[in-house]
This record gives C-alpha cells, sequence and structure tokens, in this order.
C-alpha cells in the first residue's frame, strides 16, 4: 500500500509517499481503506521536531490521525461492526495517511449515511479539540466569548459550538472570512492592530470568556480585556498559560469517540458546519501541508488516498 513516510526531522521536502507492507489487524482491531483523512497543524510541529520532548518520533514514521474509511478486514473479538460498514474516528499511531490504516474498535464510530467523506475524515482533531475549549471556558446564555482564528480548521467549529451554549460569541478572522461568521451568528471582527478597541466596541465593553486557536499574543489579549484567567483557554501558547494561570483543554481533552459520534451526528443533520477549504490526493501531501502552513485557510484540508 501507499504511505506517508518521514526519515528525518525537517520541513515539507522530508515528506514522501511510499510503498510499504499492508498491516494486519490484531485482537479488537479492524483494517480500514481510508476514503478520507485530514491534516493538522500538530502535525507540522511533530515533523520539524519542535515537540520532541512531548511527542517523539521513532523513524522511520508515518503520520495522520483522523480518518474516515470502509472496514476491510476484522480482526478477532471485535464489537459493533463488521466488513463493509462505513466509519470514522481516529488513530494514535500516526497512520492515517495512507490508503489502508488498522484501527481499534473503540476508537472509531459508524458515519453517518449522509456525512460526506471529507467531513467525516477531518472532524477528530478539530473536533474534540474546538469541543474542549468550548467545556473549558463555560459559556452560557449572556456571555460574551471571543475565538481567535476563528474561521480556522478549529476555530470555525468552536464558534459554532459556543453559540449552541447560547452565547454571543465575536470571531476573530480576516475581512474574507467574515461573511461565513455573520452568516453563523457570530460577530466577525478583524485581527491585528487595534483588535482591543474593535472587541471592546462589538462586546459592548465586556467580554466574559476567550478561546485561543492560534497563540501569539492572544492570551495576554484575554488578560487585557479583564477576562478571568479560569475562562481563558488556549490550544496552542501554553507558556503565556502557565503564567497567567489560563487553562489549556486541547484535542486530549476529549479524544474519544463517543465525542466524535456526537459531532458527526450533528454535522449529518447539519447543525454543525464542517468547511472543508480543499482536498488532495495522497501523492500530493506536499503541496497541501504547503497550503496548510500557509495560515490562511478556511476550515479542513483532507487527503484522499
Amino acid at each position: 500500500m501507499k504511505a506517508v513516510r518521514f526519515h528525518a526531522y525537517g520541513g515539507i521536502d522530508v515528506l514522501q509517499v511510499e510503498e510499504v507492507g499492508r498491516p494486519a489487524p490484531g485482537p479488537g482491531q479492524m483494517l480500514i481503506e481510508v476514503r478520507a483523512a485530514g491534516i493538522q497543524p500538530g502535525e507540522v510541529m511533530i515533523r520539524e521536531g519542535a515537540r520532541h520532548g512531548r511527542w517523539p518520533a521513532t523513524f522511520p514514521t508515518g503520520q495522520g490521525s483522523d480518518l474516515a474509511g470502509v472496514v476491510v478486514e476484522t480482526g478477532p473479538e471485535v464489537r459493533g461492526f463488521a466488513v463493509g460498514d462505513d466509519i470514522l474516528g481516529f488513530t494514535h499511531q500516526r497512520a492515517s495517511h495512507a490508503e489502508f490504516v488498522v484501527v481499534e474498535d473503540v476508537n472509531v464510530v459508524s458515519r453517518p449515511e449522509n456525512l460526506p467523506w471529507d467531513v467525516a475524515g477531518s472532524l477528530y482533531v478539530a473536533g474534540t479539540t474546538a469541543y474542549a475549549t468550548v467545556f473549558a471556558v463555560d459559556p452560557g446564555p449572556g456571555d460574551t466569548v471571543v475565538v481567535s482564528a476563528a474561521a480556522g480548521g478549529v476555530g470555525s467549529l468552536a464558534v459554532q459550538l459556543a453559540r449552541r451554549h447560547g452565547a454571543t460569541v465575536i470571531g476573530l478572522a480576516s475581512e474574507r472570512n467574515h461573511a461565513w461568521l455573520a452568516d453563523h451568528g457570530v460577530v466577525p471582527v478583524a485581527y491585528g492592530e487595534g483588535v482591543a478597541e474593535r472587541i471592546r466596541q462589538a462586546a459592548g465593553g465586556r467580554v466574559d470568556a476567550f478561546i485561543d486557536t492560534f497563540g501569539d499574543g492572544y492570551v495576554e489579549l484575554a488578560v487585557e480585556l479583564g477576562v478571568r484567567p479560569e475562562r481563558i483557554n488556549t490550544i496552542r501558547d501554553w507558556q503565556a498559560a502557565a503564567k497567567v494561570g489560563a487553562r489549556t483543554y486541547g484535542e486530549g481533552s476529549a479524544a474519544c469517540a463517543v465525542v466524535v459520534g456526537r459531532l458527526a451526528r450533528l454535522a449529518a443533520r447539519g447543525e454543525l458546519d464542517v468547511p472543508i477549504a480543499r482536498t488532495y490526493p495522497l501523492e500530493q501531501v506536499r503541496d497541501a501541508y504547503r497550503e496548510l502552513e500557509r495560515q490562511h485557510t478556511h476550515g479542513k484540508i483532507v487527503l484522499r488516498p
């Protein structure tokens, strides 16, 4: 089978699509033919070695957590699934950017019939991260919540989930994404110089919670806006969070099939819009990451093995 591999830390050019052996499922595992697999900013940091202390790589290594596909083989003791079933979920083995992947049966759920493959295959990391970061700041009716990078893969879901809690949501994004935010009940505000004053004006002077999905000074901005540390959550700037006492709930805080299934059902019913920025064939994995690393995509970038 074909799979993405890299043999040393480095830039995009270390990524290769190689012929490797097709894995076999063990007890409680299934072999999945992958139809779609999302890519993540965290995978860039792992590939570059910037997260070696937190998530070390053993070379050669694959990559990819998100996946959706079809069960083609089951190992013994698999529960609830059979050959031919459509599923979505995740692997913790850095292996979903491939034509086939072995997954644990507890890490997947059935794909709702009307959920597009691209959405199903990109829901785990962004979806569970958005779910966790909204949970961390506990929004409710009467609250005003600010979300940075509000049109990105995580931010575009976080703003919608916060709105479902009844909060007023202010989304920081470039002006080209303001119409999408407004269509989803979010108050759009441009980021950049003067953003604090623009937020104050949009919020009527009070901000109750802040969800940072970008880093680069937003924790400090939340403090400047008067948000209490326990209602600030960042998925990127752990150093700033430790300094002020903010929270750092992310994907790992809600990394389970139960949450993935809940989000999939919302998306299938049209109650959660999961924007897909672009899809690429597996062989164009370098091009996919070049687009991701520009940091201006609206929604998810997906590989189609």
